[in-house]
Formats: structure tokens, C-alpha cells, sequence
């Protein structure tokens, strides 16, 4: 099994065509812009930048209560698991809200991501809510240009147009398919106009949309 760094250039080239033959501003055309108010992909970013600056996570209590604010709010995240990770959260006693805390800054902050990552599935795996969207949201608001938001449904189906064997994806998320999904979409993202990718989330978006007609 091959591990490849990005998409294939002719089928990618063939997506971006598709997409900027209907939108020929990218995500700079009036309909896409329409598109993007309900995601409100600037205002999450400014809210989760100041929520989870490295400042901002040492309070612990403060810090849990705006991962429950920026989850309920995102349009991204299914209306099923927003309540019951608000009431997760809500429930932690003092050393696992400190645990999920300190989780999320090494993931954001931390010289070693994969231990943050690995962290934030283990704790949120005692209720059955280590799922990629959960995982990868506020990372994905965070630094939108850098990390990248995991819908199953999206990296499915582009991991199977693309023809790519590694990463596998499995539904339980882990480390290795996160770093090499990432690079896929960051490598990927600079072989089609900047127009398709003011964040990942919305190359991502283009990936999805192109895929689906």
C-alpha cells in the first residue's frame, strides 16, 4: 500500500473546472458567498482564537464552558451530538474537565499534536463521543488554513474518487489518518486557484460539491 502526499492532477483539475465553470470566483462568487453565511467560517475563527489562545486555555473552567460555545454554534457539527457533548462536558468532575483542557491545548499549542489528539479521543471515548467532527472542529476553526475539519461522508468519498489506498478510513478516529489527511488537503489545496481554498474547510467544501453532481 502506497501512502501518496496529494490528490491526482488531473482528476483534481478536472473537479476545479466543474466548480469554477458554476462559480467562476471561487468562494468569491456571489452564490458561494451566500453559501458561506451559514457557516460563518470568520466569525467561529475570531471566536475560537480568542477562546483558545494559549492565554486563554490556563483557565481550565472558562476554556470547557467555550468548547461547549463553539461546538453548539457550528454549523458543521450535527445537531445529535452537540447536546450530548454539552452535557458531557457539563458532567466532568475537576481532573477530567483539566484532562479535556490541557487535551485540546497540546493538540492547538503543543510540541507533540498526537498525544494532544490521542488524548482528546480517550477522554471523549468513555461516552462514545470520539467522533472525527468533535475532534477536529475546533482545530479546524483554530487554524483554518493549517488543520482540517474530518466529515466522514466527504473524506470517504474523496479518498475513493482519488483512488487513494493510504490513509484508510475508519470511523474510530486516530492520529495517523488525521496527519496524512491533513497533508493530502494542504498539498493538494496549492495545485488549484487560491479562489477554492480561503480556509480548508472550505476546500473542502469544493471537494464535496464537485463530488456530489
Amino acid at each position: 500500500m502506497v501512502y501518496t502526499t496529494s490528490f491526482d492532477k488531473d482528476k483534481l483539475k478536472t473537479l476545479e473546472g466543474d466548480f469554477l465553470l458554476r462559480y467562476p470566483k471561487g468562494f468569491n462568487d456571489p452564490e458561494m458567498l451566500k453559501i458561506g453565511k451559514k457557516h460563518n467560517m470568520g466569525k467561529m475563527t475570531e471566536m475560537a482564537q480568542e477562546y483558545f489562545s494559549k492565554k486563554a486555555c490556563s483557565n481550565i473552567h472558562l476554556t470547557a464552558d467555550n468548547m461547549v460555545k463553539v461546538v453548539s454554534r457550528s454549523s458543521m457539527v450535527s445537531m445529535f451530538e452537540k447536546p450530548k457533548f454539552r452535557d458531557f462536558v457539563n458532567h466532568l468532575g475537576e481532573h477530567d474537565k483539566a484532562f479535556l483542557v490541557n487535551a485540546l491545548h497540546q493538540l492547538l499549542h503543543g510540541k507533540n499534536q498526537q498525544k494532544g489528539f490521542e488524548s482528546l479521543v480517550d477522554i471523549l471515548s468513555t461516552e462514545k463521543l470520539a467522533k472525527w467532527s468533535l475532534i477536529t472542529i475546533i482545530p479546524a476553526y483554530y487554524a483554518p488554513t493549517k488543520e482540517v475539519f474530518v466529515k466522514p461522508t466527504t473524506a470517504k468519498g474523496v479518498l475513493r474518487y482519488f483512488d487513494i489506498e493510504d490513509p484508510i478510513y475508519k470511523p474510530a478516529p486516530t492520529w495517523d489518518f488525521y496527519n496524512k489527511y491533513r497533508e493530502l488537503i494542504n498539498t493538494s489545496k496549492t495545485k488549484v486557484s487560491k479562489d477554492l481554498s480561503p480556509s480548508n474547510a472550505a476546500f473542502s467544501g469544493f471537494l464535496m460539491m464537485t463530488l456530489n453532481t
